[in-house]
C-alpha cells in the first residue's frame, strides 16, 4: 500500500507539471508562415486595383507567459516577397516586407492542460523595402517605386498541443490591418495610390518551452 501511495503521489506530480503554460515560462516557435493579402487600392492609371501575390516564409514567435493564462507574444519572420501587378498588365513589380507584430494573448484552460487554445490582439508594424519594377513595369515607363510603412491593429486565434514537457506543435491564424501609400513615376506624372493589404497569415510551427 505504501508503494502504491508513493507511486500515485509521483504520478500526480508529474502529470501536473508535464504539460504546462505556467507564469514565467518562455516559448519559442518556428515554422511556415503564409501571407494571403485581401488587397484593394485606388484605381491605378485608369485601370484596375493592385493585385498582391501570396508568399510563404519562415515564421518565428517568442512568447512570455505573464500569468498562467496571459501571454505576450512577438511575431517575426524572414522577409516576405510579393509580386504586384494589375489585371490588365500582369506582374509589374516586386516588393519585400517584414511585419513584426506584438500581441497580448488569453489562453483558455488550466496551466497543466495538454491542449491550450488562445486568442490575441495587438499591434502590427510593417516595413516595405526593395521595391522594384520588373521589365514589364519599366517598359511601361514606370520608375521610382516606394511603399509607405504601416501601423495597424492585429488579431489572432491559435492552438498549442504539448507533445511532452518541453516540445509542442502549434497552428495559428492572424489578421493584420496593413494600409500603405504606393508611389511611383509614370508617363502621366507622379502617382500616389492608397493601397490596402490586410492579409490573413496562416502559421504552422513546432515550439520549445524554456
Amino acid at each position: 500500500m505504501k508503494k502504491q501511495a508513493v507511486a500515485l503521489i509521483v504520478l500526480s506530480a508529474v502529470s501536473g507539471s508535464a504539460f504546462a503554460h505556467d507564469a514565467g515560462e518562455f516559448f519559442i516557435r518556428a515554422g511556415t508562415a503564409t501571407v494571403r493579402p485581401t488587397e484593394g487600392s485606388d484605381r491605378v492609371l485608369g485601370m484596375s486595383h493592385f493585385n498582391v501575390s501570396n508568399n510563404t516564409q519562415m515564421g518565428l514567435t517568442f512568447t512570455y507567459m505573464a500569468t498562467d493564462n496571459i501571454g505576450i507574444e512577438l511575431l517575426a519572420a524572414t522577409p516576405f516577397r510579393h509580386k504586384v501587378g494589375l489585371k490588365e498588365t500582369g506582374t509589374l513589380a516586386t516588393v519585400k516586407q517584414l511585419p513584426p507584430t506584438l500581441m497580448a494573448q488569453w489562453y483558455f484552460g488550466g496551466a497543466d492542460s495538454k491542449l491550450r487554445p488562445y486568442i490575441g490582439a495587438g499591434v502590427n508594424y510593417t516595413t516595405f523595402f526593395d521595391e522594384k519594377f520588373n521589365d514589364t513595369g519599366k517598359g511601361a515607363g514606370l520608375s521610382g517605386l516606394s511603399a509607405k510603412h504601416s501601423w495597424g491593429m492585429a488579431g489572432q486565434v491559435g492552438l498549442d498541443y504539448m507533445i511532452d514537457k518541453d516540445w509542442l506543435i502549434n497552428m495559428s491564424v492572424w489578421y493584420m490591418d496593413i494600409d500603405t501609400e504606393v508611389k511611383f513615376n509614370s508617363p502621366a506624372g507622379r502617382q500616389n495610390i492608397d493601397t490596402r493589404i490586410d492579409p490573413w497569415v496562416f502559421m504552422f510551427s513546432a515550439g520549445y518551452r524554456f
